[in-house]
């Protein structure tokens, strides 16, 4: 929940603001690219309604949230693109080849699936980027991304709960991408929680 939380807080900002000042496109292209291949068992298995609303609407929302910044008449006139400048095929290139060799089953299907995970794990990199070049935070992006990094920080405890509970439970990509992903929202974090203590804007290090 925390995970569409953070979806929401996004689109509310762009809709309440008109503005997606602070709000990195490749970021969102990526978590757009991880939804596509993570939920293509739409097409052919079916566990829950649900669980399907949920993964059309994860899909739905990072296809809206590009639109908004590519296309929107005024939206994207706002968006910073020569402050957006991380190159995505560093992080997208070695997560594919991570993904053909290390996975649980050889099958189309799970290689899509691990390299969603892997993706996942460094998608908050461009906006992480972006926010320590951009000097003035506002609120509701800060808060996005502090709720984004909430949900991975989440399920870590998830996992350590069902594993101390769950005999043979085991899923070390998960946990390795999961450990990796909370890791680089550590500096984000602090820094968060300093300016709230302190209630002031958040500023990030350059």
């Amino acid at each position: 929940m925390t995970h569409l939380a953070s979806i929401l807080a996004l689109l509310l900002k762009i809709q309440a603001t008109r503005s997606c000042a602070g709000v990195s496109l490749r970021t969102q292209e990526l978590y757009a690219i991880v939804f596509v291949t993570r939920y293509l068992d739409l097409f052919f298995s079916f566990i829950s309604v649900y669980n399907s609303i949920m993964k059309l609407f994860f899909i739905c929302s990072s296809c809206c949230i590009i639109w908004y910044m590519r296309q929107h008449r005024v939206v994207s006139q706002t968006y910073d693109r020569e402050q957006d400048t991380f190159r995505i095929i560093f992080l997208v290139l070695p997560c594919s080849l991570l993904s053909v060799f290390i996975n649980h089953e050889f099958s189309a299907v799970e290689i899509l699936w691990t390299f969603s995970i892997y993706l996942e794990a460094v998608a908050i990199l461009p906006q992480l980027v972006l926010l320590q070049r951009t000097k003035n935070i506002d609120t509701l992006t800060s808060n996005y991304v502090f709720l984004l990094g909430g949900y991975r920080a989440l399920y870590l405890l998830n996992w350590i709960y069902r594993y101390s509970t769950e005999p043979g439970y085991s899923q070390w990509i998960v946990w390795i991408s999961g450990l990796v992903q909370t890791l680089l929202y550590c500096d984000f974090f602090y820094y968060y929680l300093e300016s709230w203590r302190k209630n002031e804007r958040l500023t990030l290090p350059s």
